[in-house]
């Protein structure tokens, strides 16, 4: 349900020789206070729940907001459990209907807004975080995923603040209400049985506290988190530097888990009964590029790399397995399949690439076929990942390991014929091909400027230029490019795609013609799959869902809004003294599970 950019460029196979184990580490002071310091590769962009939704920025936020309810973080497969509810909701048996229970004795952490009491987290504060999304002051990119689930009457409550510019946080209406200090409703107007799952999501359905937004206006917000989660945000120097410290004002929570495999339970048993958070501090580093990113792990200034450069795969883990040198460091590693999916986005409203007739979708079709995904996944990615034959990922319902489509075909006798069936020919012998009209015929790509982002343009220049097709790059940094897609300004773009909950509607919305501005990069627009979308998502998981998925993957695929390429396989690379980490397909609040042993850091040599 966020997006991400396409991993960086690796850096050359003479860095090989930085992994071998005589490598001297700096060493670490020795210190009692525990610190997890790791990088990102993609600066954020701010830290309202209601404002964002790129993948960095909520990694951020979920580890400082709450949601009622949570993960099991070592359980697999996925369980939702209770967090700052007592209980899992109670839904009706029509799934229009949930009510939800909030723990008594839950405190915010302090902020002047308080007037210097303790905040306590009640039913309102969930209602008050949801109305925000409905604002159209904080132009949220994910109001779509609460106005697919059509809670009662906030259309209406947005549609009055549209006509005269104030939003009415205090009117009641009959989708949203609290019942008494610690319960709320929740009334939607048409099934929706997996809708409960936005509510595990703390970067999505944290509470937030109402007095501590209207001391700021929306851009002032950004940089003011307050939740009544485990972390505070104690220093901000935007794309460069985010510290956490542990939040004092954070409840007595203890480790406790249900695993269900050998490795989730060795961590369970070691960790048992531990208050919660384990570590005292959280530095995140803005790094763009790999190479400095990698050897900042390496000389132990880093204890994790959350994602392992592709280029370095075949050095690091050979076969999908740690390198041996490696491996007598006591560097570890966790390793799978994300549920995400990296594609190549068309701008459906473009005058040149956009459009529903044959020869616009001719010229979609020839540019996917013209494109090979397996020299991507092969020269790039280094085999980490799987092509893409539709943009559901695994780990997620919906997705279908036997489904096959054009999607990860590479064919350029194909994508010849198709463009010169349809009349993008090379009318005046310059090697190029023209629009059917005889007008010029140029592709340009929205990129950014480092080091993989440039070798996949050189990829895709490759395979466009054997079949005819002119390509431009225009890089720019990943943010400015995300606003720039979701305001429809952009022609084409690579992008990620990753899944919050586990549920294969995510990606379905990459198509839904209400998604706009929000999932919907491409701006598609077709009545026949926005039905099927809408239907799919009234109905419980089983066979009738997953027709209905199937005919919406194949609509997809024929229209050709988006070159669906890979789901990834991730791996995540750490050193010994992290203790307990494990990567969880959906949560991004895992530093309140980790611990770090500040002995065994300070004496790595």
């Amino acid at each position: 349900m966020y997006p991400v950019d396409p991993d960086r460029r690796h850096f050359t196979q003479a860095l090989a020789a930085s992994l071998l184990p005589s490598l001297p580490v700096r060493a670490q002071p020795a210190a009692s206070e525990k610190v997890l310091r790791y990088a990102f590769r993609v600066a954020e962009t701010g830290f309202d729940p209601a404002q964002v939704n790129d993948l960095y920025s909520v990694t951020v936020i979920a580890n400082i907001f709450e949601a009622p309810l949570t993960y099991d973080f070592l359980a697999r497969p996925v369980r939702i459990v209770p967090n700052t509810a007592e209980a899992l909701p109670e839904i009706s048996p029509d799934f229009t209907t949930l009510t939800f229970r909030i723990r008594r004795g839950i405190h915010f952490q302090d902020h002047p807004a308080f007037g210097g009491r303790p905040r306590e987290l009640t039913a309102a504060d969930y209602v008050y975080a949801i109305k925000r999304f409905y604002d159209p002051r904080f132009k949220s990119p994910r109001l779509y995923l609460l106005q697919n689930a059509r809670i009662l009457g906030l259309e209406e409550l947005r549609a009055a603040a549209l006509k005269d510019g104030r939003f009415d946080y205090d009117r009641e209406v009959e989708g949203l209400r609290v019942l008494d200090r610690y319960t709320f409703r929740v009334r939607l107007a048409a099934p929706a049985p997996r809708f409960y799952q936005y509510f595990a999501d703390n970067s999505f359905l944290g509470a937030v506290a109402r007095e501590v937004v209207e001391r700021y206006d929306e851009n002032e917000i950004m940089s003011q988190p307050v939740g009544t989660g485990p972390f505070v945000l104690a220093q901000w120097k935007r794309s460069s530097r985010i510290v956490l410290t542990r939040n004092p004002r954070y409840r007595e929570e203890r480790y406790a888990t249900a695993a269900d495999d050998p490795a989730g339970r060795a961590i369970a048993q070691r960790l048992a009964g531990r208050r919660l958070p384990m570590i005292d501090r959280v530095e995140v580093y803005i790094v763009e590029e790999n190479q400095p990113r990698w050897l900042a792990f390496l000389n132990g200034e880093h204890d994790l790399v959350d994602e392992l450069p592709y280029d370095l795969a075949e050095i690091v883990i050979p076969n999908g397995q740690l390198a041996p040198g490696l491996a007598r460091r006591g560097i570890r590693i966790d390793r799978g399949l994300r549920a995400n999916v990296d594609l190549a986005l068309f701008n459906m409203e473009h005058p040149l690439v956009g459009g529903y007739t044959p020869q616009k979708v001719a010229l979609r079709r020839a540019i996917g076929l013209a494109y090979n995904v397996h020299d991507e996944i092969r020269l790039v990615r280094k085999g980490q990942s799987i092509p893409a034959q539709s943009p559901v990922a695994p780990l997620v319902s919906g997705f279908d390991p036997h489904f096959r489509s054009e999607m990860s075909d590479y064919d350029p006798a194909r994508a010849k014929a198709l463009l010169d069936t349809f009349g993008y020919l090379d009318r005046d012998g310059d090697g190029w091909r023209e629009q059917p009209d005889g007008s010029p015929l140029l592709l340009e790509m929205a990129t950014q400027p480092d080091q993989l982002s440039r070798q996949l343009d050189e990829l895709w220049k490759k395979h466009l230029t054997a079949v005819g097709l002119r390509i431009a790059f225009k890089p720019a940094k990943w943010p400015e490019n995300l606003k720039n897609s979701r305001a429809g300004k952009l022609m084409m773009w690579r992008v990620g795609w990753v899944a919050a909950q586990p549920d294969g509607d995510t990606f379905l919305a990459l198509g839904y013609g209400p998604n706009k501005g929000g999932a919907n990069h491409a701006r598609f627009d077709l009545p026949a799959f926005n039905a099927l979308y809408a239907r799919q998502a009234t109905l419980p998981d089983g066979s009738e869902r997953e027709r209905l998925f199937h005919e919406a993957k194949k609509l997809l695929i024929a229209y050709a809004p988006y070159k669906f390429l890979g789901h990834r396989i991730e791996t995540a690379v750490y050193h010994r003294w992290v203790i307990g980490f494990r990567r969880h397909p959906f949560m991004r609040d895992f530093w309140k599970y980790i611990d770090i042993d500040p002995a065994l850091r300070a004496r790595t040599e």
